[in-house]
């Protein structure tokens, strides 16, 4: 088992867990998108942040990535966490696995508080991010209609840095050390 950078060519394999998701309230969006779209998602994520993949015996059976929480520059120390596992692997530890290293390459870059929006109830996703520490900040409810229902959504938020006077920008990961990189990602290899 092994956890990597995802690059464009995993749009496939990553749109076969994606799909698994389409017709449930996990994710609010309602049409799978094409390859070509889904490539172009890593590549733009992958500017800025991690975009993770883990392997098991060269297949890829889940993901993780970060993105902007929001866009003003004041919110550049944020980030919001996305993760998918395949069904077949769930509440195996690859998606505490996944965060712990996508969160600590986040703390290289300078992000300061990540955080994690849950459609509820899911009990997995919720205990994956109170078992994580992070800390519920309230529930959207009513915030996204999908599958002939209004569904309600859960945010979580978790410090990973300590908050100083003038923080420096945050990096993108291309600016990290590599060494630093490696280490975080040697954890399951």
């Amino acid at each position: 088992m092994k956890i990597r950078f995802a690059v464009p060519e995993d749009s496939s394999a990553l749109l076969r867990i994606y799909a698994q998701y389409i017709d449930t309230p996990i994710t609010f969006e309602r049409t799978l998108p094409t390859e070509a779209e889904f490539a172009e998602r890593i590549a733009s994520i992958t500017t800025i942040y991690p975009y993770l993949v883990w392997e098991k015996g060269g297949i890829i059976i889940g993901y993780a990535y970060a993105h902007r929480q929001m866009e003003r520059e004041a919110y550049q120390w944020n980030a919001e966490l996305s993760i998918y596992l395949d069904k077949t692997v769930h509440s195996n530890g690859a998606g505490t696995t996944l965060y712990q290293v996508l969160i600590e390459l986040l703390a290289l870059q300078g992000v300061k508080t990540v955080y994690g929006g849950v459609t509820v109830p899911n009990e997995k996703s919720e205990r994956l991010h109170l078992g994580f520490g992070f800390q519920r900040l309230g529930t959207y409810h009513n915030t996204g209609y999908k599958n002939g229902q209004w569904h309600h959504v859960s945010w979580f938020e978790k410090a990973i840095a300590p908050y100083q006077s003038d923080p420096a920008p945050i990096r993108p990961l291309s600016q990290v050390p590599p060494q630093d990189i490696l280490r975080i990602l040697s954890v399951v290899e």
